[in-house]
């Protein structure tokens, strides 16, 4: 009984794999393709670096004014910065709206206007001419969430050596994806195929999901039955009668079988860890109590803020030989304070200390654990300060997925002792939190990220070594289920042939 059972389970696996592949295999084929094309141009973004770039040093002299009386109670963030080559305060209500405001004057500026969308593209890549396409809610290059506060966007197309595309807020004015003609062509047979982007018609579109997630198990189940079936079908001992350890002499099943055997453990942990990319069933969020980033902050600056004037902490900033292209006002634990960035996204500080405004490259180390002490109260933490990347918080190249984040050194660990074991990282340069994960969402980590881009300390510093291996890895299994789709194509002709002629068998009976 035990071994018809056994038989019977052998043969639904060999029936799974065969029926299965003639599909997955195809869309394996194009998912190791298309993920050579991502190892060197990625899905097209803004990076900070990209949009500070060509923004012009902010002048004490003739820069504007201050941002009182543009304040409401529920202010939430506000920064001088400069849109279509003049400065401007860009501030965002409670409710995630945009407002821009021009700082000289105070008044307000429409961020929907055609004109602004044009001379703001010209200032990010000064010296190109720039055809507006219209305003677009959303396209292929633009279902990131993170945009969703800024649509509907203002597509425009310039005329540089890049055909750069660029889309920008119609709330603040600003560039907010950046796009040359190269990175979105490569990108049509890369990132916008290997997410089957061509299915996906909204920033959140369960049917897309559930689309790829289906296909994703279904290739998963694929790879698992394979694997088994090429083991079974192994002589670890003994030959047949060809005198080999595979059963098949066609030539397009033999190499599928070997290199099935060869490849089977990557093929399976990167479709595996595909499937886990589209978090399922959402296994991945966070659970329970969150950290509390509001009482981290212990206000906003529409009601609390430093009593000083743009034009001194220029004056200020440039005394330490810094440059502000940007000034944010921001809140840590109740204390106000200006973050500014230059143009290479380097920041410095402006606070109160002891009744004298001070600049400094980071809080110190004090202040960061007495805001730390906001975040989960009553509940115990250990942590220290890392000055290295660890397993969670670590940088990746522009060209990633997470390439545009930015990342820092040294930054505050602190793990706290809650039923949901929360990490969070605190970034002193900046008084943000740079990133927060629970038990659930840090083994998401490694059965998507790890598995799929190979993303630990050691691979990422081996640099042209690692991206060599994944390419050797991928074209084995891009050759592995371009075999399966050869043998799935033939094995359907096979059978409508064999339809056909049992059709004509069975007509000329009754004729």
């Amino acid at each position: 009984m035990l071994s018809t059972l056994g038989s019977r389970s052998r043969r639904l696996c060999y029936q799974l794999h065969r029926w299965t592949g003639i599909a997955a295999c195809l869309l394996m084929l194009l998912w190791f393709a298309s993920g050579m094309v991502m190892l060197f141009v990625g899905y097209p973004k803004l990076t900070p670096w990209e949009r500070l770039a060509n923004m012009p040093a902010l002048q004490p002299a003739t820069c504007c004014i201050g941002p009182a009386p543009l304040m409401r109670a529920d202010t939430g963030a506000i920064t001088l910065t400069t849109v279509a080559g003049a400065p401007v305060y860009r501030l965002r209500d409670g409710h995630g709206r945009w407002r821009l405001f021009d700082a000289r004057s105070g008044k307000a500026v429409d961020a929907t206007s055609t004109a602004l969308a044009l001379a703001s593209a010209r200032a990010f890549v000064p010296g190109a001419s720039a055809q507006y396409l219209g305003l677009v809610e959303e396209d292929r290059w633009t279902h990131s969430r993170a945009l969703d506060a800024h649509r509907p966007l203002h597509q425009v197309q310039l005329d540089d050596a890049a055909q750069t595309m660029l889309y920008l807020s119609s709330g603040s004015g600003e560039v907010v994806l950046y796009a040359p003609r190269s990175e979105r062509l490569w990108n049509v047979v890369g990132a916008w195929l290997h997410w089957i982007y061509p299915l996906r018609n909204h920033s959140t579109d369960p049917l897309w999901s559930w689309i790829v997630i289906i296909a994703s198990a279904v290739a998963t189940l694929t790879a698992l039955t394979g694997t088994l079936a090429g083991i079974w079908r192994w002589r670890f001992t003994g030959r047949y009668k060809s005198g080999a350890r595979t059963p098949y002499r066609e030539r397009w099943m033999r190499w599928h079988h070997l290199l099935g055997l060869v490849f089977a453990a990557i093929v399976c942990t990167w479709i595996f860890s595909g499937l886990m990319s589209m978090n399922p069933l959402r296994i991945f969020d966070a659970q329970g109590r969150k950290p509390d980033l509001a009482a981290w902050r212990g206000g906003n600056p529409g009601r609390l803020r430093l009593a000083l004037e743009p034009a001194q902490a220029l004056r200020l900033l440039q005394a330490r030989g810094f440059r502000a292209v940007e000034l944010e006002w921001r809140v840590l634990a109740g204390q106000p304070f200006l973050l500014a960035r230059d143009v290479a996204g380097h920041t410095r500080l402006v606070v109160m200390e002891n009744g004298t405004l001070t600049v400094r490259e980071h809080f110190a180390q004090a202040t960061v654990l007495q805001a730390a002490s906001r975040l989960m109260p009553g509940v115990a933490a250990q942590g220290g300060w890392l000055h290295d990347w660890d397993a969670y918080y670590y940088a990746r190249a522009p060209e990633a997925m997470m390439g545009a984040l930015e990342r820092r050194l040294p930054v505050l660990q602190l793990r706290f002792a809650d039923r949901q074991e929360n990490w969070v990282y605190l970034d002193p340069a900046t008084g943000e939190v740079a990133l927060s994960v629970d038990r659930r969402q840090r083994l998401g980590r490694w059965l998507f990220s790890f598995l799929h881009s190979w993303d630990v300390a050691p691979l990422l510093r081996a640099g042209p070594w690692r991206a060599a291996l994944l390419i050797l890895l991928s074209l084995g299994g891009a050759v592995l289920s371009g075999t399966g789709v050869v043998i799935g194509w033939r094995r359907l002709r096979a059978n409508r042939r064999a339809a056909s002629r049992a059709g004509k068998a069975g007509s000329s009976r009754y004729n």
